[in-house]
């Protein structure tokens, strides 16, 4: 008799657990997109806040992954495991503050950098010279990566900074491209920002592009637009 009620009483408990676990496992597919886009501005944030010049030099020094074959969309585990691994290498930030769009600039296109902000798409683009392009993942979040570049305007300022310099671009491109216009990503001899996401779904790009107006000498006035403290 006592074997009976300790076996049901091991088999309530092991029924419990499981139920719990059924639980957490539902809430977690439910509130995926959720938790991950909090991940993700977590991410974006953290990053930008522990900018430090003597970061961004170690950074530049590495290398990025230019294959955009690779480039993948992101789920709850990739942000996850950027949150974890800390690889994604900040070597400067963008700001465009008519759209409240604060972000890191990232080494190269690998899933952790595009998953903290935007990634460069050359091995060899130097901020300030030529075309400076950047790509970055399109969320239905608003505020989260390149999702505030469907709302820029003509005219807009576009901020980056590699903590030594901030450099001021004015917007006179705005329009939605195929995805095959790799154009987009070639070097220019006029000074140039090219900033990339998604539209519709994915089916085809935004392509904003900013002419260089001003470089400045960074200082902590000037950096205030870019929300690193």
């Amino acid at each position: 008799m006592a074997k009976n009620k300790q076996k049901s009483s091991v088999s309530t408990i092991l029924i419990r657990i499981f139920a719990v676990i059924l639980l957490i496992v539902g809430l977690v597919l439910i509130f995926n997109k959720q938790i991950g886009n909090q991940m993700i501005s977590h991410n974006q944030q953290s990053t930008l806040t522990s900018l430090t010049r003597k970061k961004v030099e170690q950074n530049q020094k590495k290398k990025g992954m230019y294959d955009f074959k690779k480039v993948k969309s992101i789920g709850i585990g990739q942000a996850t495991r950027s949150q974890i691994k800390k690889t994604s290498g900040a070597i400067g930030a963008i700001a465009i503050p008519e759209v409240n769009m604060h972000l890191p600039i990232m080494l190269g296109m690998s899933d952790d950098a595009m998953s903290t902000g935007g990634g460069t798409m050359r091995a060899d683009q130097v901020m300030g010279k030529g075309n400076y392009p950047l790509a970055g993942h399109y969320m239905t979040a608003k505020g989260i990566l390149f999702s505030p570049l469907e709302d820029v305007k003509k005219g807009e300022l576009i901020y980056l900074t590699d903590l030594k310099k901030v450099y001021i671009y004015r917007i006179y491109m705005k329009k939605i491209v195929d995805p095959s216009a790799v154009w987009l990503v070639n070097n220019t001899r006029q000074n140039i920002v090219t900033l990339i996401t998604c539209a519709d779904g994915g089916k085809n790009r935004w392509a904003i592009r900013g002419d260089l107006i001003k470089t400045e000498k960074a200082t902590d006035n000037n950096l205030k637009v870019f929300n690193l403290k």
